[in-house]
């Protein structure tokens, strides 16, 4: 027979959504911090990110010609937008064969071991990511200062983040009205005028990215309002406690991958859970723990590890917090 019927119960649903669809919205709703990046870091961010995408594409590629021997779905973008958000995790003068070093645990490692997209439990890029941090901190902790589009690469000037310069000033006793003076202002950060990561810079650009994937529908606004609001929510409590001690909500929304992560990265439909009760659990749990990383943690910055510690929580989410069944009936009551 050259036609084969799948025979399925109802309901049937028939969408116009691909994967290509959704990488390509997913891409262009990046392209604002890219551009923001390149501003702030110049050659650097170029150089990063076509090393981390055009690795990624090549590993991809050659998993699937050389060992599982299938066909090859490198054109259905999900390759591209791992190696995106991986570039967007790292700092813009980090040696190149570290970042080859990422991408291929972020696709070998992270994805393809599970059986490639759709299957891996946790987010590549961030796998990568964490990867990198431990195996090279040195590299992964060198922040460059932003110069603007005539920054070089190997040579840019380094600086401590804003994180950073708070969990180093608060262990050395000092306190939070002390430190200010050292710190860029909201709208500075807002801006991304900060050091840090190429997607970590911007708050603005990212927004851009966040309205654009809401009007596409790629996204829904429970997980990034989730994450968000439960780090403003904890980090005013502990601020209103003690405002030397701890800082401001502002301050821990836009220093750091918090958007990144919220908008980007902790949405992605693999990783993350199904029905919108879980979602804001998820979100929650986020916010919460990176609040605590962050805080009491070894690291001045915790979204990576919390994205990853509550993607481990969804297939229990999913298991156990599922939508109304189709057709069933209203229980009166």
């Amino acid at each position: 027979m050259n036609n084969i019927l799948t025979v399925s119960p109802s309901p049937h649903i028939h969408g116009k959504e691909s994967v290509q669809k959704i990488m390509r919205d997913v891409v262009i709703a990046l392209m604002p911090a890219f551009f923001a990046s390149v501003f702030y870091f110049g050659l650097g961010a170029i150089i990063v990110t076509v090393t981390s995408v055009a690795s990624c594409l090549l590993f991809e590629y050659l998993i699937q010609r050389f060992f599982f021997r299938k066909p090859i779905t490198i054109t259905d973008g999900s390759a591209l937008v791992t190696g995106l958000l991986l570039a967007f995790n790292l700092p813009s003068n980090i040696p190149v064969f570290i970042v080859v070093i990422g991408s291929f645990i972020s696709i070998a490692v992270a994805k393809m071991t599970f059986g490639g997209l759709g299957n891996n439990p946790f987010n590549p890029a961030l796998v990568g990511r964490v990867f990198m941090l431990i195996s090279f901190p040195v590299q992964m902790t060198s922040w460059p200062v932003p110069k603007g589009l005539a920054t070089g690469y190997a040579d840019a000037v380094t600086g401590a983040t804003p994180l950073a310069i708070v969990k180093e000033g608060l262990k050395n006793g000092e306190s939070i009205s002390q430190l200010v003076g050292n710190l860029p202002s909201p709208a500075r950060m807002f801006l991304g005028d900060m050091g840090g990561s190429l997607g970590e810079v911007a708050a603005v650009a990212l927004l851009i990215g966040f309205a654009y994937l809401l009007i596409r529908k790629v996204i829904t606004w429970h997980i990034p309002v989730a994450v968000t609001g439960s780090i403003a929510i904890f980090a005013a409590i502990l601020w209103l406690s003690n405002p030397e001690k701890f800082a401001d909500p502002m301050f821990h929304l836009l220093a750091g991958g918090v958007l990144l992560g919220a908008i980007f990265m902790a949405t992605d439909y693999v990783t993350s859970p199904m029905v919108p009760l879980s979602m804001l659990i998820y979100g929650c749990g986020i916010g919460i723990i990176t609040v605590l990383i962050r805080v009491w943690g070894s690291y001045p910055e915790g979204v990576s590890f919390a994205i990853l510690i509550m993607n481990a929580f969804v297939p229990l989410m999913n298991a156990n917090i599922k939508p109304k069944r189709f057709g069933e009936e209203m229980k009166n009551g």
